[in-house]
């Protein structure tokens, strides 16, 4: 065996460098091809998921295949290979094992103990089966960690040490209020039909939002997972809508949850904040007019109560804690003669401490909101930028005290990678967003359970019997082409036999031939099981090499006789078997 990985993750590097480092579906298989016509690799496939990417394969040398891998990860990623460098790991022959056998049972995960990741590592074995680059090694691997990932959570109770990246992500948005209480009688708008949109939209109708709007570009697709909603027996109403209709919905709901194949945003911070300020009393997107009159509201909407309305004071008349009103006053000056103030992509939320007298968008998220335009909004995250200051003076609050300055009226969950939502939504008041990157800090505070350890007792054990079944595994060619040699030197003295003693009838013939052959299998057995027992062992791969060399044994046949074991197919592996 010599099995290689090579990737990033979470653990590694910074959710900015994943996003980028993402692979299409497209980019997968062109990948796994690529690999395949390097010259160290013979198999492999690739796990693909939205906080790692991680490349495997059997490769005959190990340091040609860490460049080729490493080369061909930052080709297919788009990201360059001297910037993608500080990030990979690499893991080889049994620690390679160790660590996606970790992966399955949820160790290594961003949420410990979610059991996603099972269905990710099938999704990845079934890729490398269908464009038939996963061969005995793969195979055998990816399913065997998929049987120690499910004998994890049946043996252990890992599933209490974290939950999925879904119900952590809403637990996040409810705060410190219990997921139930928060979420009943919401609406929801889940945006993707996918695997983890639909386990999104099955965990929402658990835990008791009234209403779930599906969005998908493939209408079939938002449907049938609507329609299996319905079905589900939590007494939630579902229908489905086309993507065009999403900016809608938006002033409608209460939570958000997106997770699609996208390479580009699909909410923009315009329009969370067209949304939002129809939600404070002004219009939907598709109400208003060319003469931007106020058309009465079309039949279903549901408009929250205008929040009440106070005059934006004027830039600069206030100050902020801590803050120069100079400052203040050429940030004004600038983006009323510019027209915006450049964040360098700064994205905060507004201190508790900092009081924004002479901002435009009111510090309790309401007042003033109809009307904001796109600059005073820049400027409002300008002033946030440089409040900093006078925010470090003091102890910092998390994000999650931060958020209860203001009551939330939008609650968006992006899971997707590269991310769906503009982060840029963290400066709209009134919008909490939680994504990827909140997701990862927040998860490193998380309390671990006591099974962990257990876990890691499995997988110790799993990877020792995985490495003794591969290695012993790879002397079998050779004790079978042992076996044939002494099959052949059998059927060669009985035919001389023949020839010396002809008047031997059919009976005494066989009598003779049995007796000769097992002569030579007593001779053999003992040698072959031991050699099969040390071979099973740390650095028992040089069995089978000395072997062949004491008997002399044809290295094209001991090839011949693997190619033929792995062709058998009662050793074909079927995807089913691991499910």
């Amino acid at each position: 065996m010599s099995l290689l990985v090579v990737g990033l993750s979470h653990r590694s590097a910074p959710v900015s460098v994943l996003e980028r480092a993402s692979l299409s579906a497209d980019a997968k298989v062109k990948l796994l091809h690529d690999t395949l016509a390097a010259e160290p690799a013979t198999e492999a496939t690739v796990l693909a998921t939205c906080n790692r990417i991680e490349l495997y394969a059997d490769v005959d040398k190990f340091h040609a295949g860490v460049a080729e891998l490493s080369t061909l990860l930052a080709q297919h990623s788009g990201v360059g290979l001297e910037e993608l460098t500080p990030y990979l790991y690499v893991h080889y022959e049994d620690r390679a094992v160790h660590h996606l056998f970790s992966v399955a049972c949820g160790l290594d995960s961003m949420v410990v103990g979610e059991g996603q990741i099972l269905g990710q590592i099938k999704d990845a074995l079934a890729l490398g089966q269908e464009f038939h680059t996963a061969g005995r090694l793969i195979n055998d691997l990816f399913q065997q960690a998929l049987r120690v990932g499910k004998r994890a959570h049946s043996e252990t109770g890992i599933d209490r040490a974290g939950q999925s990246l879904v119900t952590f992500g809403l637990e996040q948005l409810a705060l410190n209020v219990p997921v139930g209480e928060w979420a009943a009688g919401k609406r929801a708008l889940v945006i993707g039909a996918g695997s983890m949109s639909s386990l999104a939209a099955a965990t929402l109708a658990r835990v008791g939002v009234a209403e779930i709007v599906v969005a998908n570009r493939t209408a079939d697709r938002a449907e049938r997972l609507a329609e299996i909603l319905v079905a589900s027996g939590t007494g939630v109403s579902a229908v489905a809508v086309p993507m065009a209709r999403v900016a809608d919905e938006l002033t409608r709901v209460d939570v958000v949850v997106s997770c699609t194949g996208a390479t580009g945003l699909v909410l923009s911070a315009d329009d969370v904040l067209a949304a939002v300020s129809w939600g404070a009393g002004g219009l939907a997107p598709a109400e208003q007019d060319e003469a931007g009159a106020a058309p009465q509201a079309s039949q279903g909407l549901r408009p929250r109560t205008p929040a009440p309305q106070s005059p934006p004071a004027a830039a600069g008349r206030g100050t902020l804690a801590g803050l120069d009103p100079d400052v203040v006053a050429r940030l004004a000056a600038a983006a009323q003669t510019h027209g915006r103030i450049a964040d360098a992509g700064a994205v905060r939320t507004i201190s508790g401490a900092v009081e924004a007298d002479g901002c435009p968008v009111g510090p309790d998220g309401r007042a003033a909101l109809t009307g904001v335009d796109a600059n005073s909004l820049e400027l409002h995250g300008t002033w946030a930028d440089q409040g900093e200051a006078a925010a470090q003076r003091q102890p910092r609050r998390s994000t999650r005290t931060q958020a209860h300055a203001t009551t939330v009226r939008l609650a968006l969950l992006d899971l997707a990678m590269p991310r769906d939502i503009d982060a840029a939504v963290h400066r709209i008041p009134g919008v909490r967003l939680v994504d990827i990157e909140s997701l990862a800090e927040a998860s490193a505070d998380a309390p671990m359970a006591a099974d962990i350890d257990a876990v890691r007792g499995i997988v110790a054990q799993e990877v020792a019997a995985f490495g003794a079944a591969q290695r012993a595994a790879h002397i079998t060619p050779t004790v079978v082409a042992l076996r044939a040699m002494a099959a052949e030197v059998v059927a060669m003295e009985v035919a001389r036999l023949d020839g010396r003693v002809p008047d031997l009838d059919e009976r005494q013939r066989a009598e003779v031939t049995q007796t000769v052959r097992r002569v030579v299998d007593k001779l053999l057995h003992a040698p072959t099981v031991r050699v099969k027992q040390l071979a099973s062992e740390p650095g028992g791969a040089g069995y089978a090499d000395a072997l062949r060399e004491l008997f002399d044994l044809d290295p094209q046949t001991v090839a011949s006789v693997s190619r033929a074991d792995a062709a058998d197919p009662m050793n074909d592996d079927d995807p089913g078997r691991a499910s």
